[in-house]
């Protein structure tokens, strides 16, 4: 099975929802592991010796079947990132054949998304959900999305997005999840699901990802259910 983890927006917790789904897939902590691998077709922002966003989930969970595909410094959308640099960036297509061929010897493959779904991720504009439509193997969205104001209208395009072009959704993560919640994420808790039609699969505590890995191993299989 493939899990592509998108988000209604940046930096709503993607990579450590990704590292979350990685330890609940192969069974918490144990020697299951293997079973799991993890790619990020596009990674931008981050210079060529610095960590990534597998880098962090590495460390959360021990994975070691971790995969970049192009990697470019500049904040920015893989496709602006890519023009910026004149470099060229694989088409979807290939990117959906390399995705599928780590999944023979897989059980779970966890694709992390750039951005939003609608980013494009090679030099058509193409996107998360094109390359979707390119996979051989059976696969599912996952949408990470925020807790506070704003996120029922968000959530609601992004599930809005992936139904009109008839793309399964197996639930949405709540990135991170206040200790003490104030009334509008207390509501949206239980409006999410309503408003979408998709159930909140996990709720993933503010700060998780300052966990050591052996907290974090430990916690993640708790935030989801």
């Amino acid at each position: 099975m493939i899990i592509l983890v998108t988000g209604t927006d940046t930096e709503v917790g993607k990579t450590i929802a990704t590292a979350a789904l990685a330890v609940h897939h192969a069974g918490g902590e144990g020697d299951r592991r293997g079973a799991v691998a993890v790619v990020k077709p596009a990674q931008t922002g981050v210079g060529a010796d610095e960590p990534g966003d597998l880098a962090e989930v590495s460390r959360l969970t021990g994975l070691t079947e971790l995969h970049e595909g192009v990697r470019l410094r500049d904040p920015l959308a893989p496709t602006t990132a890519a023009r910026r640099a004149e470099v060229p960036l694989p088409s979807v297509e290939s990117q959906a054949k390399f995705i599928d061929d780590v999944a023979r010897s897989h059980d779970t493959v966890l694709v992390e998304g750039a951005g939003g779904l609608l980013v494009g991720l090679d030099g058509d504009g193409n996107d998360l959900s094109d390359l979707a439509t390119h996979l051989t193997t059976p696969f599912t969205f996952v949408v990470v999305v925020r807790s506070g104001l704003g996120t029922l209208n968000h959530t609601g395009l992004t599930v809005e997005a992936l139904r009109s072009r008839n793309l399964p959704i197996e639930g949405l993560i709540i990135g991170s999840w206040p200790a003490e919640p104030d009334l509008a994420e207390q509501c949206n808790l239980e409006d999410l699901p309503v408003t979408t039609g998709v159930p909140v699969i996990a709720r993933i505590p503010a700060g998780a990802g300052r966990l050591d890995r052996a907290a974090f191993l430990a916690a993640a299989p708790g935030w989801f259910g």
